[in-house]
Formats: structure tokens, C-alpha cells, sequence
């Protein structure tokens, strides 16, 4: 069975950083589609960012590009959120996906129908 823990979340005041980690366990697989999503309170869920864990292609939705990181570490198998300049349209509950065994398509990288496991969130909170 597939896990996903997320860590890292907190509150934050606008301009500052935070660093996400979702620890993957439960299975081998190295190429898979991890995504990180986000789900604002009253708003819709969103995809954040997406990397390919077998090749490193990484993907971002335009509201962080610049700001956020994602990164892998296949030898933990853990993937990173790194977070700057953050916001308070940024406060969210952020949640780890994974797309076993997948490539991210570009098209399609941030559609959560594909996902096959998620995490149970961690909320991220940001101050004016």
C-alpha cells in the first residue's frame, strides 16, 4: 500500500519561506508523476507543481512560477516544496499526489483524475 506523508507546514508571514516534504513509502517504483496540489479555503483545488521523478522534468502553475521548487530525492524517495516570497493567496492546505509509474504530461501534468495516491495534507498559513 501505497503512503504519502506530508511535512513542513506552518504559518508564515508574507515574504517568508517554508520547505514541504512528502516521504513516499510502500512501493519501488522510481518513475513516477509526483505533484504537488493545493486547496485554498473557499476556492478551488489547483495543481502547484509536478516533477518526473524518472527524469527530473519539473512543472509549475503560473501563480508560483519563480517563487516555488520542487524537487526529488530518489535515494529517500521524498519530494520537496521549497517555498518563497510567500503570500497570503498562498495559505492553503498542500497536498502530495502521486501518478504511479508515469510521466507528467505537459498537457496534463496538474489534473488530479490521474492521480492514483494521495496525502493527507499539511496546511500552510500566511500572515499580512
Amino acid at each position: 500500500q501505497v503512503q504519502l506523508v506530508e511535512s513542513g507546514g506552518g504559518s508564515v508571514q508574507a515574504g517568508g519561506s517554508l520547505r514541504l516534504s512528502c516521504a513516499a513509502s510502500g512501493h519501488a517504483d522510481i518513475n513516477n508523476c509526483m505533484v504537488w496540489f493545493r486547496h485554498p479555503p473557499g476556492k478551488a483545488r489547483e495543481g502547484v507543481a509536478g516533477i518526473y521523478t524518472g527524469g527530473g522534468s519539473t512543472y509549475y502553475a503560473d501563480s508560483v512560477k519563480g517563487r516555488f521548487t520542487i524537487s526529488h530525492d530518489n535515494a529517500k524517495n521524498t519530494v520537496y516544496l521549497q517555498m518563497n516570497s510567500l503570500n497570503p493567496t498562498d495559505t492553503a492546505t498542500y497536498y502530495c499526489a502521486m501518478r504511479r509509474n508515469s510521466i507528467c504530461p505537459s498537457w496534463s501534468w496538474s489534473s488530479a483524475s490521474s492521480i492514483h495516491y494521495w496525502g493527507k495534507g499539511t496546511l500552510v498559513t500566511v500572515s499580512s
